[in-house]
């Protein structure tokens, strides 16, 4: 072999090396994400303002938003006293308000309408809708929205926001999950009767669980549906995933976890067993779009 071969037979011996290097460093999508929001960054773009402090933890905003197939957005809003937020109209999105702390000003289409802590709204497609803060103490309202498929056909929204308060639902028992977990269920499908608020287009569930010291609501899976856990007092393990063993991975989890679990993948929470160990998790379920919902 000549030199000019011995060259050639070089060039694509290191060719084929660095295309070896480059699969292996490939970036596989994970099957579930976790943030500690208390430590997460604000981040800028059109729903922030000089004094609407957006913190994307899933979806619109998060470096890894590509994996969210139905939940565009899941994140804390802080406004700070007297601040207020740009004005926000969907027409194929539905969104929920969750105000974690302080006092707010709901504005919906032509009204205003206030909330207090703990109380949740369900904001249809086509409203025109923002939130201000009046007060002088700083204003946490959690953000999510989901996209509505385009097989799904809309209605025309209401005149008026249902609000209803976190301490007004009641608890109660869930078939098929343990009885050390109580269910407060507070948003669901237009077409169910048995959440707080019966409005919503692509969100299948949107509830509180309270689990007692040592409960647990089983390790399981949703096929055909991402999920989210947000911490909001107390301290466990987060189940995410597992092994081919059945085994489920475990993870220490405290107040400000946040987890989001693509479809199939494992998810479920022990609770500590302690004497009055209490933990409450917010969690949201949406369906992914199937190929026939495809935009």
């Amino acid at each position: 072999m000549g030199a000019e071969g011995a060259k050639l037979k070089t060039l694509l011996l290191l060719m084929f090396m660095a295309s070896a290097l480059m699969a292996q460093e490939r970036k596989v999508d994970p099957t579930w994400l976790h943030r500690y929001v208390p430590e997460m960054s604000e981040s800028g773009g059109d729903s922030s303002s000089a004094s609407c402090h957006f913190k994307p933890i899933f979806g619109e905003g998060d470096k890894e938003n590509g994996i969210l197939r139905s939940v565009t957005r899941f994140s804390e809003v802080t406004l700070d006293a007297h601040g207020s937020c740009p004005a926000k109209l969907y027409d194929r999105e539905e969104e929920i308000y969750f105000v974690l702390q302080g006092n707010a000003v709901l504005h919906y289409g032509a009204g205003t309408n206030p909330m207090r802590s703990n109380d949740f709204v369900y904001l249809p497609p086509g409203v025109k809708h923002s939130i201000a803060n009046l007060s002088d103490q700083p204003l946490r309202v959690l953000v999510i929205g989901c996209k509505i498929p385009a097989s799904v056909s809309i209605s025309s929204p209401a005149q008026q926001p249902k609000i209803v308060n976190l301490n007004d639902v009641k608890e109660e028992t869930v078939d098929g999950h343990p009885t050390s977990v109580l269910y407060k269920l507070l948003l669901g499908p237009r077409t169910g009767k048995r959440d707080a608020i019966d409005e919503a287009y692509a969100i299948t569930s949107f509830f509180w669980m309270d689990f007692a010291p040592g409960g647990t609501n089983f390790p399981h899976h949703h096929e055909t549906a991402e999920e989210i856990y947000l911490v909001i007092d107390g301290h466990g393990e987060m189940v995410a995933g597992g092994g081919m063993d059945g085994v489920e991975g475990r993870h220490p989890a405290r107040a400000g976890d946040a987890y989001y679990f693509r479809p199939n993948c494992t998810v479920g929470f022990y609770n500590q067993n302690k004497p009055g160990a209490k933990a409450h998790i917010l969690a949201l379920r949406s369906p992914i779009p199937l190929p026939k919902d495809s935009d």
